[in-house]
């Protein structure tokens, strides 16, 4: 596409379904993890041939032209003051000298969505159309009858408004219904079909097409979409973000202080928020220079039976912003319904997590798929472990014929979203050191009764597994990432095959083989509790050490990894239950952070191309980081992975 366009946003409306929210902020500078709507147009559309940017303002006008002189587009963008408002028509119709030279993108500026604003502008220029309209299938705002062409057909049941047509209907033959996503392409003749003065858009369609033209659309059903205009479809679109992003918690970095707050679920605290109380953050969003004073539930108040600490204050199914507080239906908002069962989890598994009442409490469902080899491994491994007193969820019950399981509920906080709150170093650790503690009951205990769990004890972590990692390495992550050959692939292998065979040779013990941080969850208390161990084997110690205090999901700063290393060391040489040599155990760290870091990095690789799970791309920076200073200490050992790891 070469021809430029015009962008014009809507951003003068009330925001009514919002209030109070929008008594306090204007729709278009709601953030979302940060980012304030408006932003999140603007930096979209920087991609497209603009000539020109124009945004109509009446509600907060003065915020919002604040926010945009702050903005990098500053200079480039034209306001629109409107008073009265003018409607959608109208605010074109107000700045057609703007807009009268050239072909314009409109679009309403509480519009989150990844539809490709380049293809529609393409499909308006390459058609006849007046205006062209991205619609999509969306059953709740279907409203537009198309024809088999596409075009804009008599909306139904009047000409000045548009009601649900619903699925399905619209007269017969091919003429179906659609919704309009609130964006538009639009040539500089449909101005006008807009009268001076107030107008809605839709009425300028009507006229256009009594006289002739063409009112087309583009089909962007699956794109993702959502109208921020209510609270429910504003904290729709904050969760879906954090999923997309692989989260559940976001912290902006202004918040210094999580000291005395627990979390569970989805917890969003924005720019300038005070949370020195003693806070429970469940599924809740906190807005901007939010100062919790009211709406506070004691939760000793509520009968919480000993769970909650005396006197903490619970924040839960909200909208929390200065003065105010909008309660939200939990599964209406999370929106993450499948067959009526509320799915968690974010990570990398094929697995699928359900949460259900079961007798006045939450249960975890686990889904498994036909094929899935571990799930009579997850179940074994389980008893075993809560056997050894190992801090796995208690296993309720079994049904082998649909590959479910149901599992006692851990909450949504891991270890990685426990951290993502500002906390003090001392406190770090103490959680650090309680998660080596049950790390080290997998170590020593587990090992010394593995005779009792013929699935694991079968289970090796031997030199073909080794192997295999690094070929995982290389092809996922260096070719299929990176896009780098192997310039020696003889020499490399030589290098893998000598790795392969040290960490072989080193003493082993059970071990969990993905211990990190995003395994671990945090429950109340602060009592951690271990995960998605159904991939443990028989392999060396130190595999598990470097997964949790070498984790690309989280640094580990101020020479606490050192105090943790020693600490595990300590406790390793005073166990009565198995020999430990400390200096056999330092020598096999450096070999097994290598061997693990590929690995990672050939996860990371295998999930963003192969799952679509593009999430996991932020953490190769800081897991090839990590695999440069391995290879620092031992590139005379392994000068060909020395050489390939310095290409990447």
């Amino acid at each position: 596409m070469h021809e430029k366009v015009n962008i014009f946003i809507l951003a003068a409306g009330l925001g009514e379904r919002l209030r109070p929210i929008t008594d306090y902020i204007p729709k278009s500078l709601l953030p979302i993890l940060g980012k304030p709507v408006l932003q999140s147009i603007l930096e979209k559309i920087s991609t497209l041939p603009t000539k020109k940017i124009g945004i109509n303002l009446h509600h907060k006008k003065e915020m919002i032209e604040k926010w945009i002189k702050q903005f990098n587009f500053g200079g480039s963008i034209h306001l629109f003051f409107e008073d009265p408002l003018l409607g959608t028509g109208g605010a074109l119709k107000n700045a057609e000298e703007f807009l009268k030279d050239d072909g314009f993108l409109v679009q309403n500026s509480d519009i989150v969505s990844d539809i490709d604003l380049e293809k529609l502008i393409e499909s308006h220029l390459s058609s006849e159309n007046l205006v062209t309209l991205a619609v999509h299938d969306h059953q709740e705002f279907n409203n537009l009858f198309i024809d088999e062409r596409g075009l804009l057909q008599h909306p139904h049941p009047s000409p000045s408004s548009l009601s649900p047509c619903g699925r399905g209907q619209g007269g017969g033959g091919t003429v179906r219904c659609v919704a309009f996503t609130g964006i538009a392409v639009c040539s500089p003749e449909f101005l006008k079909y807009l009268p001076e003065g107030f107008s809605n858009v839709v009425d300028g369609w009507l006229k256009a097409i009594k006289a002739g033209h063409r009112i087309g659309t583009l089909d962007v059903s699956g794109c993702y979409w959502s109208d921020v205009g209510t609270p429910v479809s504003y904290v729709r679109a904050i969760i879906h973000e954090l999923r997309r992003i692989g989260e559940t918690v976001y912290i902006h970095p202004s918040v210094k202080d999580c000291e005395n707050v627990e979390m569970d679920g989805y917890v969003v605290v924005e720019k300038g928020c005070r949370l020195d109380k003693d806070l429970f953050l469940r599924n809740c969003i906190l807005l901007p220079e939010t100062d919790i004073e009211s709406h506070l539930t004691p939760l000793f108040e509520r009968g919480a039976g000993g769970i909650f600490n005396k006197g903490e204050f619970l924040i839960e199914n909200c909208i929390h912003g200065p003065g105010f507080k909008i309660d939200i239906n939990e599964a209406e908002a999370l929106g993450l319904l499948e067959n009526n069962l509320l799915l968690i989890g974010t990570g990398g598994s094929d697995r699928k997590y359900y949460r259900v009442e079961r007798t006045g409490s939450t249960r975890v469902i686990m889904k498994c798929l036909p094929e899935d080899a571990d799930f009579q491994r997850h179940l074994e491994y389980t008893r075993f472990f809560r056997r050894q007193s190992i801090p796995v969820p208690e296993l309720i019950e079994v049904k082998p014929e649909e590959k479910t399981a149901l599992f006692e509920d851990l909450g949504d906080i891991s270890l990685y979203s426990w951290l993502k709150c500002q906390r003090k170093q001392s406190e770090i650790e103490k959680v650090y050191r309680r998660v080596l503690d049950a790390l080290i009951l997998i170590h020593t205990v587990a090992t010394e009764n593995i005779s009792e769990c013929p699935l694991l004890q079968n289970k090796v972590f031997d030199y073909e597994h080794l192997r295999w990692e690094t070929d995982y390495f290389v092809e996922r992550f260096v070719k299929g990432i990176r896009g780098v050959s192997i310039r020696n692939p003889s020499a490399l292998n030589d290098d893998f095959h000598r790795l392969a065979l040290k960490v072989d040779s080193f003493p082993k013990t059970v071990i969990h083989r993905d211990f990190q941080s995003q395994n671990i969850m945090i429950t109340k208390g602060r009592l951690p509790r271990i995960l998605d161990y159904q991939g443990a084997r028989i392999g060396p110690p130190a595999y598990d050490i470097v997964s949790i205090l070498w984790d690309p999901y989280y640094r580990l700063e101020g020479g606490l990894g050192e105090r943790l290393l020693d600490y595990y060391i300590g406790r390793m040489s005073e166990n009565p239950v198995r020999i430990f040599n400390e200096g056999d155990f330092i020598e096999t760290l450096l070999p097994c952070r290598l061997q693990r870091h590929m690995q990672a990095l050939g996860a990371y690789g295998f999930l963003s191309t192969v799952k679509g799970k593009r999430h996991f791309l932020k953490y190769v920076l800081r897991g090839l980081r990590l695999l440069k200073e391995d290879i620092s200490f031992s590139k005379k050992e392994y000068p060909e992975l020395d050489n390939l790891v310095n290409e990447l």
